[in-house]
């Protein structure tokens, strides 16, 4: 059994159910509204608890008691480690707004709040949880100089590093980059970062051959309905997704991560099956509604 830790974000999601995006100015009446446990960072976390990994998170909520005790509820309901949570005063808890349409599209605002307040001195002090991992995943929804400190941590000690670099960003410490031994974007933040636009499998070796150029050994880039690209160890392949009927693609790329985490080995061996079995879990989220809610467990594979 894996042994896994994120670092990120822990979000309240209010997520709004519109038949089409409304125009600007336009004024539309919603189908349903309705809140949930969000975040990248407690999703990936979540995912990997439920697909077979222990689990423990370093992250941050406010001082807001209600909306703060409702997410480590939800983690602690999950059986998540919870140790490395701190509550930070003069915040608020993270918030996420989700509009899903009636195509499965979602426009996504975020309010970092305490996500965005914690700092590298609260990943040192949770430096145990870090070393007796198998892995350690991050995002970009939390400050980088805190994923980078952590990742610092964890390659010293032998863990192996993955980073999901989302939302994307141009800039990253090359730092990060040679501390990471697996990136996982989407093709638009693949894009962000290499300036290469995805377009076919040509240009997915193009921007793999960037991301390797940095030191990163495994590059895997998330297609959605197209499938899963990865590159390692010389050996290149594009994984079909599964055909399903997606109502809210929300959560599909953190409960990819965070079941990748959950089965892969530390050498990377068994990464092609790694990424069959992640896809078949990400088709499963995409059925239902809501980030959290939406996430599998491992008996639904």
């Amino acid at each position: 059994m894996n042994q896994v830790t994120v670092i990120g974000s822990i979000n309240l999601d209010w997520t709004i159910r519109v038949a089409r995006m409304a125009k600007p100015g336009e004024t539309l009446h919603t189908k349903e509204i309705f809140t949930a446990g969000g975040g990248k960072g407690a999703n990936q976390a979540i995912a990997a608890k439920r697909l077979g990994a222990n689990t423990s998170f370093i992250g941050a909520v406010g001082e807001d008691r209600e909306v703060s005790r409702t997410m480590l509820e939800l983690l602690h309901e999950d059986g998540i480690n919870c140790q490395g949570i701190a509550t930070l005063p003069n915040h608020k808890t993270g918030q996420a707004f989700v509009i899903v349409d009636d195509e499965s599209e979602n426009l996504i605002y975020v309010h970092g709040g305490a996500n965005m307040a914690f700092q590298p001195e609260h990943v040192d002090q949770n430096r145990d949880l870090i070393t007796h991992s198998d892995f350690l995943v991050a995002q970009f929804e939390t400050p980088i100089d805190c994923t980078t400190e952590a990742f610092k941590i964890a390659h010293q000690n032998g863990v192996v590093t993955i980073l999901n670099p989302a939302p994307a960003i141009d800039q990253i410490p090359e730092e990060l980059f040679k501390v990471t031994n697996m990136i996982v974007p989407n093709e638009t933040e693949a894009e962000v970062i290499t300036g290469i636009k995805i377009t076919d499998q040509d240009s997915m070796i193009k921007a793999a051959e960037k991301f390797h150029a940095l030191g990163i050994k495994a590059v895997v880039i998330t297609l959605g309905s197209q499938g899963t690209f990865y590159s390692y160890a010389e050996k290149i392949a594009i994984i079909p997704a599964l055909k399903v009927n997606a109502v809210d693609t929300t959560a599909a790329g953190d409960t990819f991560i965070g079941a990748l985490s959950s089965v892969l080995n530390k050498d990377f061996s068994n990464l092609e099956d790694a990424i069959k079995f992640s896809n078949k879990a990400s088709s499963i989220t995409v059925q239902r509604f809501g980030a959290q809610p939406s996430i599998p467990y491992l008996r639904e594979i």
